[in-house]
């Protein structure tokens, strides 16, 4: 049974399942954390009952980044080792087919952020302090942060915070991009679920085919994305929700399908 991270559902909101991290005091991220967001990861994107994933550290931080301690002593070849690894774990939200968002209150920093970024949405409270700080460590982000963060902000701004090590607020992260949406800390993760609870009755397979579509397509060339968006929009003419879809679309006017989930 896992330590730290917990993939959790309620019957108050049915479909959505929670990812929680509780490492006290900060939720960082050591090694087994790591390894247990993978597994909740992992368990949440197989499970049928549970239809989009929320990200949450806690009410008073999100994660304040990997074990310094425990990295402190490892030599080139040791994290040589592990650096892949590492580089799921922090990043396992990204792998999630599904509907996905982080609820960041206080501190998301280094692979704290980095966890927040694999997710497709990110909530705030307007406490939040975000940045990737590890050039003060002299190393750089190495759980997808040079990635996707460039990605998600543009490559100006994602180097202007990994050379510094700056911490944004909420409302500057809000502004370049890096939060989707700024709520008073104690409303964050209600915010978080309302947006998720949005998807537990959507056609899964089509969601799952857009984020597939988006995120594949993001990371090639313009012609190849649109060859991966063909080929994930003709399979899905296989599925048992296309025919409701458009089945009810017909009969009954468009938003009024039933999914199966099939």
């Amino acid at each position: 049974m896992a330590e730290f991270v917990t993939l959790e559902t309620s019957t108050e909101h049915p479909g959505v399942g929670t990812i929680v991290l509780a490492r006290p005091p900060m939720n960082a991220l050591n090694r087994q954390v790591q390894d247990e967001l993978l597994a909740a990861a992992e368990q949440a994107s197989v499970r049928d009952d549970i239809k989009a994933v929320v990200v949450y550290g806690g009410p008073k931080v999100f994660a304040a980044g990997a074990d310094i301690k425990e990295m402190n002593d490892m030599s080139f070849a040791d994290i040589s080792k592990i650096a892949g690894r590492l580089q799921a774990g922090i990043g396992a939200i990204a792998s999630i087919p599904k509907p996905t968002v982080a609820a960041i209150t206080g501190y998301a920093l280094g692979g704290g952020l980095e966890v927040a970024l694999g997710a497709d949405r990110r909530i705030a409270g307007d406490n939040a302090k975000l940045g990737v700080p590890e050039i003060t460590l002299g190393i750089i982000p190495g759980g997808g942060g040079t990635q996707r963060l460039a990605r998600l902000i543009g490559p100006a701004r994602a180097k202007d915070l990994i050379f510094t090590g700056r911490h944004v607020g909420a409302e500057e992260a809000l502004e370049i991009g890096l939060v989707d949406q700024v709520v008073a800390p104690d409303e964050v993760y209600n915010a978080a679920v309302a947006w998720a609870s949005k998807f537990t009755a959507g056609a899964s397979s089509a969601l799952a085919a857009a984020k597939t579509a988006i995120d594949a397509g993001l990371d090639t060339d313009l012609d190849t994305g649109l060859k991966i968006e063909a080929q994930v929009f003709a399979a899905l003419f296989a599925t048992h929700d296309r025919t409701v879809g458009m089945s009810s679309f017909i009969e009954n006017g468009p938003g009024k399908a039933e999914f199966t989930g099939k």
